[in-house]
């Protein structure tokens, strides 16, 4: 009996020791060494790789793990996941490169510099690219591209938190929250429900969520579509005649599709707004973007607005060096197939399945539940703008905690606050669509305040 009991023993620590030396095989394959250009003596772990989420399919998505600095209690801190949006849009390009991330690109294209307000050294950061076919996220079978869309977005992440959650346990039951912006104001609820929804009855679930941080968030359609016209005719951006067309042409709620009123109307509201960046009506655009127009692959692709951040002309030359892929475990892409910050195919107005019109059942199901739900805004956004963000939560009718107040940064207002029953709304004064970008120390102080659940300095 005592062999066979020893022979038990030796076979459960012989198994459990494969299991763990599979699992550290695989994040040592994922270690990223030193990236091309970085500075030196950074302090702290980064991964990247590719996780499956369809073997059928041969869907995979690419993801990047910065972790906090040893020095700051990177095994205590909370995990956090970031989605950009678009849809169609790299998070590695906008939200790791240009906002929260540790390092920001030069303008070679080739060497980094340290971001003194990059978000992990308050959390550790995983930065997703998400549908696959976004960045260096693929499927092996092409019409995947073409049928992409909100639902299987969500559920593809899903899939991907469990197998990565496989592939680093210790960050099983850490606390972890969803955050993202522009159009992840719609994946970043889709999957919030989903994990909520999946924890329901499971003791101490693995995936130890906590609650999600939206910003400039694609909220609801009808909400966000008539502050979006007011936010352009209380800013000056369009003349009282056009603001009337549009309050009465571009009235989804009575059709999915816009009119050709409504089509007129929008043209015309940008040829009187002239040559801005919407995404930041105070700042001048990079350069003339007049021939660099593109969809704005938010919820309105129809909208076709110029925009052109010079990070993001730095992200395509950095991503796109073969040095870099390799060091990203990244597939190194093809000269006809580059690299790019946003998707030709997927997400483009054209390629894109499922996308509710709301997003409110899902916040009320939500904050029902207990998280915590912070939503924020950059108030010199034109795009999704505070106006239209209010209006959204307005229609949740929840009751006040807190009444609307200035929030400080060394003794200057850094924007406006309203706490809520529930949810927490955040303006950040001379922000546009990307906060971080615009003003990344009081986005870090924001981002502080969501982790500890404490107001607004006031």
């Amino acid at each position: 009996m005592g062999h066979y009991v020893s022979a038990v023993i030796f076979f459960f620590f012989l198994f459990v020791g494969l299991c763990t030396s599979s699992y550290l095989e695989d994040q040592e394959r994922d270690r990223i060494t030193e990236l091309p250009g970085q500075p030196k003596n950074i302090g702290f772990a980064q991964y990247s790789g590719y996780v499956t989420v369809n073997k059928q399919a041969g869907r995979a998505l690419f993801y990047w793990l910065v972790e906090s600095p040893a020095s700051r209690g990177a095994e205590s801190r909370p995990l956090v996941l970031w989605l950009n949006g678009g849809p169609g849009c790299s998070s590695v390009a906008y939200g790791a490169a240009e906002e929260i991330g540790p390092f920001r690109i030069r303008p070679d294209g080739k060497t980094l510099f340290t971001n003194p307000y990059a978000w992990n050294n308050l959390a550790n950061l995983l930065f997703l690219e998400s549908p696959a076919g976004v960045g260096f996220s693929y499927s092996n079978t092409t019409s995947d591209l073409y049928t992409a869309g909100d639902r299987r977005t969500a559920e593809d992440a899903y899939a991907f938190l469990i197998n990565w959650f496989e592939r680093f346990p210790q960050y099983k039951q850490r606390d972890f929250y969803i955050a993202g912006e522009s159009y992840a104001g719609h994946y970043v609820p889709q999957l919030s429900q989903i994990v909520y929804r999946r924890n329901k009855g499971i003791q101490n679930p693995f995936v130890n969520f906590k609650g999600f941080l939206v910003g400039n968030a694609v909220t609801d359609d009808y909400h966000d579509l008539i502050g979006t016209f007011e936010y352009w005719w209380t800013h000056g951006l369009i003349s009282d005649s056009t603001y009337k067309i549009l309050r009465v042409a571009c009235d989804l709620v009575s059709s999915l599709h816009p009119s050709s009123e409504c089509i007129k109307a929008l043209t015309l509201a940008e040829a009187e707004q002239g040559n801005i960046d919407p995404y930041s009506i105070f700042t001048r655009p990079c350069n003339d973007t007049s021939s660099l127009r593109r969809n704005l692959r938010g919820r309105y692709p129809w909208m076709s607005r110029a925009y052109d951040p010079c990070t993001e002309r730095y992200s395509e030359v950095y991503f796109n060096l073969p040095e870099v892929q390799t060091a990203l475990h990244a597939n190194v892409t093809q000269i006809s197939y580059p690299w790019s910050t946003c998707s030709n195919i997927v997400g483009n107005g054209v390629y894109w399945a499922d996308s509710p019109l709301s997003m409110l059942p899902i916040y009320q199901e939500l904050i029902a539940a207990g998280l915590r739900i912070w939503v924020f805004s950059g108030d010199t956004d034109s795009v999704v703008p505070i106006t239209a963000t209010r209006y959204s939560i307005d229609a949740l009718k929840l009751p006040t905690i807190t009444n609307w107040y200035a929030w400080y940064d060394n003794h200057k207002v850094g924007g406006w606050s309203q706490v809520y029953k529930g949810l927490t709304l955040v303006t950040v004064t001379g922000a546009g669509h990307e906060v971080p970008l615009h003003r990344p120390r009081q986005a870090y102080i924001l981002f502080r305040s969501f982790l500890e659940n404490k107001p607004m300095p006031s």
